[in-house]
């Protein structure tokens, strides 16, 4: 299984499958007291997996495919604030899985405040400085959703693994 074709084939399903978790997350009513748009995060299990087993571009291309439908769905604002998000994640994530010896809830977590400041980043490059005020709520909110994502990648790990046949770089944790 370890050939390009099974490669692109297991991106492709776990594009599938991020694009299925971001859909089932946008149904979900907003939390109570959170900022406009503040989401668990689901979908980044599997471009987290992707970095950690296929590489960096492999999960590279499954966040731009995130941002792509985001982009179709919701507009350029969203489309903007998902690519910046994710990248940043998923480069974060690839490589505290890679260089790193953190439990996978520790690097979702990181992962989920890299998230979070890249897009708040883009929203301060699209609005105003104003974005600042949703630091706190997104600190907290993202330490949280991280540990929840790591937390449900350790838990699916030995499922994903046997299935595909690819196994996340030095992690037992």
């Amino acid at each position: 299984m370890d050939t390009r074709a099974g490669k692109v084939a297991l991106c492709g399903i776990l594009g599938g499958l991020a694009l299925a978790l971001s859909f089932l997350e946008g149904l979900l009513p907003p939390l109570p007291g959170m900022p406009p748009g503040a989401r668990l995060g689901l979908s980044n299990i599997a471009a987290m997996y992707a970095s950690g087993t296929l590489g960096l571009p492999w999960g590279l291309a499954i966040a731009a495919a995130k941002a792509s439908f985001a982009f179709l769905g919701r507009g350029l604002a969203a489309g903007a604030m998902s690519l910046s998000g994710g990248l940043f994640s998923t480069l974060c994530t690839w490589l505290l899985l890679t260089k790193t010896c953190l439990s996978l809830s520790a690097t979702g977590a990181c992962g989920a405040l890299a998230h979070n400041g890249a897009q708040l980043l883009m929203a301060y490059a699209l609005t105003s400085a104003a974005v600042v005020f949703y630091v706190p709520a997104l600190l907290l909110f993202g330490l949280l959703t991280g540990l929840l994502t790591g937390t449900a990648l350790k838990l699916t790990l030995p499922a994903l693994e046997r299935v595909s046949g690819y196994f996340l770089k030095g992690r037992n944790s």
